[in-house]
């Protein structure tokens, strides 16, 4: 062989080569580096509690450290957008919300498309909200809100987690189906949210059950009803929005994890799997179910046609009821 054939040949394998040790680097799971969990809220409240649970096992699992990075505002958006555009080796993941995911491309021109730039990994966890409210408003129970609420049209407000996000959505929901008037204030998570309702800065919020738990049982909070079709079960108690006179109303919200989009299919089934023997624990099955959250996990096919049919359903609602972000 000529010699400069030789050196062509020898380059092109050195190519070759260094391609597919590039390709099963990048492929490598877990990744050589520190996993980082995204959340789209402040720390404190139920996203915060569920990620920090999750990662714990993760990296027990997994003999990686995975760290929490919560990164609050535009009621997850900036979170969702932050993964979009993360590296794809399988290092960085979402705990993603129903907001983002499925409500806020109705409301709003996102920087990112939920279905093309966020990978689905699992389901994590779905839950009732509660709509709690502070003694002081003077309301043990649904009938007494709304009755309040139609005497003081546009006085009383609703905290939630942000624009477009699930406590959002449900306070104007239930505005709809109760006819009246009460006002969103959108914070930064739930933890800000509570302070200020607990600071009779809010009058009412749709709240995690493990963001408003310790309250309801020290008597600063009464829970007025939960917005799942059936009651919390650790609230029993506590009545759901559709048997206290809105036959059909539920709003569950959900967690799910999501990788960005062009994450390599290999690294996402390798995610899949991690995720699925940790919410499958018991232990941590059950530190989940402590804080109100019920383990879901599923396929990654399952999960893409959750997201699509969730987004079909709020899509509707907002179109017609003219729900805007503002």
């Amino acid at each position: 062989m000529k010699p400069v054939l030789l050196v062509k040949s020898i380059a092109t394998l050195v190519l070759t080569f260094l391609s597919m040790t590039s390709i099963v680097y990048a492929q490598e799971f877990p990744p050589k580096k520190t996993i980082t969990m995204v959340v789209g809220f402040a720390a404190g409240g139920a996203s915060d509690n569920a990620a920090r649970i999750i990662a714990k096992k993760l990296s027990e699992n997994l003999g990686q450290s995975v760290i929490v990075d919560n990164k609050p505002g535009a009621g997850g958006n900036i979170a969702h957008a932050f993964t979009a555009n993360a590296p794809t080796d399988g290092s960085v993941i979402l705990l993603g919300s129903i907001g983002p995911l499925s409500i806020a491309p109705h409301l709003m021109k996102l920087p990112y498309d939920p279905q093309k730039d966020l990978a689905p990994l699992t389901m994590g966890m779905n839950f009732p909200n509660v709509l709690v409210v502070t003694p002081s408003l003077g309301v043990k129970n649904l009938k007494e809100f709304v009755a309040l609420a139609k005497k003081n049209p546009g006085t009383i407000t609703f905290a939630s987690t942000g624009p477009g996000s699930a406590s959002h959505l449900q306070g104007e929901l239930f505005n709809v189906r109760a006819d009246i008037d009460t006002v969103h204030i959108p914070y930064k998570g739930g933890s800000p949210a509570m302070v200020d309702l607990l600071g009779g800065r809010v009058s009412s919020y749709y709240s995690t059950i493990s963001t408003s738990e310790p309250y309801i049982k020290d008597g600063k909070l009464i829970p007025i009803a939960s917005t799942g079709l059936k009651r919390a079960s650790s609230l029993p108690d506590v009545p759901t929005i559709a048997e206290s006179g809105y036959p059909g109303f539920d709003a569950t919200n959900w967690y799910a994890f999501v990788a960005p989009g062009k994450t390599p299919e290999v690294i996402l089934d390798k995610w899949n799997k991690a995720l699925l023997a940790v919410l499958n624990d018991k232990t941590t099955s059950k530190q989940l179910t402590e804080h109100g959250l019920t383990p879901n996990p599923g396929s990654r096919e399952d999960l893409a046609k959750y997201i699509a049919s969730q987004t079909a359903v709020w899509g509707k609602i907002i179109a017609d009821r003219k729900i805007t972000a503002e």
